[in-house]
């Protein structure tokens, strides 16, 4: 139990250096990674690396309240979001509503295991870097050669980025299948 709660001390200071305004994560039972929303200028900036075209796919995995899809949405792109929390769902389509890009958007209630990822251009993550690891093989095995992987804050071991910034005191970073 010592060894348990220690972990989830880590774990929540590690989240807190990441978090907006330091604000508390919201742990969620069930669920392998707490909502933390990412800033907006963060969104722009992981958009703007993975150079999201109009009449792409971006699909978020884990996308809380559709902030990233909502975005690309309004830059012309489709977008595809899934997370597992009902609420968070409500508020990526209300996001979506007045944002008026409902008919660009797609939410689905559904473990980022399981997401259908086959039809991504663009993936984007604020994932822990074990949920990253863990979901690096699917994304190598599934996506299709030049689908670009942008994740806010966290890497993929040892699978080096192409290119990585910061973005208001954040790092982002892009890897592209196949390369």
């Amino acid at each position: 139990m010592k060894g348990a709660y220690l972990k989830f001390s880590v774990l929540v200071l590690l989240l807190a250096g990441a978090m907006p305004f330091r604000a508390a994560a919201q742990f969620e039972e069930g669920l392998d990674v707490p909502y933390v929303p990412t800033p907006d200028v963060v969104v722009q900036g992981m958009l703007k690396l993975a150079d999201v075209k109009a009449g792409e796919t971006v699909i978020d995995l884990g996308c809380g309240d559709g902030r990233i899809v909502v975005t690309a949405a309004k830059m012309g792109a489709k977008g595809i979001g899934y997370d597992l929390n009902p609420e968070r769902l409500r508020e990526a389509n209300e996001n979506a509503r007045v944002a008026k890009v409902t008919d660009k958007v797609q939410f689905i209630e559904k473990n980022l295991f399981e997401a259908d990822i086959k039809s991504a251009n663009v993936v984007t993550l604020y994932l822990l870097p074990s949920v990253n690891e863990k979901l690096k093989p699917r994304l190598l095995k599934e996506l299709k050669p030049g689908t670009r992987i942008v994740s806010h804050s966290f890497s993929m071991g040892d699978w080096k980025p192409v290119k990585e910034q910061e973005v208001d005191g954040r790092r982002i970073y892009l890897w592209i299948v196949g390369k």
